[in-house]
């Protein structure tokens, strides 16, 4: 029988209660401790994120896969086009598995929230991690209003800018930026609508300055999103930009892109969201020290190209569970848990930052992958080559985990 009983999950955004849910599946007492005061939480900002069926697989396991359902629009397949809306390709859903559901940020904490506080799962809101005292029995967290709490291990869930992977590793890289700036732009509904374009289809555009996507949602409304090649820029600095001002570089970049400039002429600076830079965690030399531990994007963030962030953030916290319900030793199960977990994290990731610098090319390098592209999607690159590692992973829960 596992010795650890007890946990702190630093982070409430989305890896903190799906882990949460998995330690209190597994006999261990978790509690999530969130920086920010009320119900919001420092990932809640933002527009709308993808949960692959890999993720809902996870999301199955902790029994919210049916709320996160509830709130998310299915996307059945997607569509490859360049800047004049021409078809270069696409790839429908893989058979056996569900549809990715596309939802809002906000919509998804506070289901995943709801969720965990109902299935006992205690969050504490306006606690901010400062540093951590460790004895061999246990670890004590020391949080910015002067409280502390203690248990037999602890979790950071804090995301990108962790601290607790600053305090695992001093000398940890911090998250790369790609060179992109996110925007998106929606719920609206358009002048003109497109007539090829209808719900459960994600368009993805090559443009000729900037790459978008644009699909339809299910009120007739449209959503479109922009990665906008920058210079370096912090979020907080792109937020600081009028969304005017924004607005007016994005029409100039989509000029002439089809159906970006037309949305983009119709939408207002309302209708604007600064996501901010894109960035990726390189791959980290350590996961864990002595009684701590990372999971989700504290400890692997590919760039949003992936599609995979939250998806592999609620797989990362199943398999943690796993290793510390089978495990007695918390070292070795935080070992086997990084064994199973960095090797398919890191692929997710280089592929998505391959998929950065094709969104970034010139225009010499967009006009081949428009010849090649089409004969690709014919021949071998099927959706099942896209997709299938990343979407075909499953956790299998009651298998036992071996050191």
């Amino acid at each position: 029988m596992t010795r650890v009983k007890t946990a702190l999950i630093i982070g409430g955004g989305i890896a903190g209660p799906v882990t949460a849910l998995a330690l209190r599946k597994a006999g261990i007492e978790a509690t999530v401790y969130e920086a920010y005061s009320g119900s919001a939480s420092a990932d809640a900002t933002g527009g709308v994120l993808n949960i692959a069926p890999n993720g809902l697989d996870a999301l199955r396991v902790v029994g919210a896969e049916e709320a996160v359902c509830a709130i998310g629009q299915p996307m059945a397949d997607m569509v490859f086009e360049n800047g004049r809306g021409r078809r270069m390709g696409g790839a429908a859903g893989l058979s056996g598995l569900p549809p990715t559901r596309t939802v809002r940020r906000a919509d998804l904490h506070r289901v995943l929230h709801e969720h965990a506080v109902g299935q006992g799962v205690t969050i504490e809101h306006g606690k901010r991690l400062v540093g951590v005292v460790e004895t061999p029995a246990g670890v004590t967290a020391e949080f910015a209003d002067g409280d502390t709490a203690s248990a037999d291990v602890l979790i950071g869930a804090d995301g990108i800018r962790s601290t607790v992977r600053t305090l695992i590793d001093p000398d940890a890289p911090g998250p790369r930026y790609v060179g992109l700036v996110g925007f998106g732009v929606g719920d609206y509904v358009p002048g003109n609508g497109d007539p090829n374009a209808r719900p459960g289809t994600m368009h993805f555009a090559f443009g000729k300055r900037a790459f978008f996507g644009h699909w339809t949602q299910s009120d007739g409304s449209v959503a479109l999103f922009s990665n906008l090649p920058h210079e370096p820029i912090s979020t907080a600095e792109a937020r600081a930009i009028p969304g005017e001002t924004w607005l007016r570089r994005l029409r100039e970049a989509h000029a002439g892109d089809v159906p970006a400039e037309r949305l983009l002429r119709e939408a207002g600076p309302e209708n604007l969201l600064v996501a901010g830079p894109l960035e990726l965690m390189p791959a980290l030399p350590h996961w864990h020290r002595d009684r701590l531990v990372l999971v989700g994007d504290s400890a692997h963030a590919p760039s949003a190209s992936s599609g995979q962030g939250a998806s592999l953030a609620m797989e990362s916290g199943l398999q943690l569970a796993r290793c510390l319900r089978d495990m007695d030793d918390p070292s070795a199960a935080f070992t086997a848990y990084e064994r199973l977990r960095r090797p398919r994290t890191e692929k997710i990731a280089a592929d998505a930052a391959r998929t950065n610098n094709n969104k970034a090319a010139g225009p010499a390098t967009k006009a081949l992958m428009g010849l090649l592209m089409p004969i690709m999607t014919r021949t071998f690159l099927t959706p099942e080559k896209m997709l299938g590692f990343a979407q075909r992973h499953h956790v299998d829960w009651d298998a036992p985990v071996l050191a």
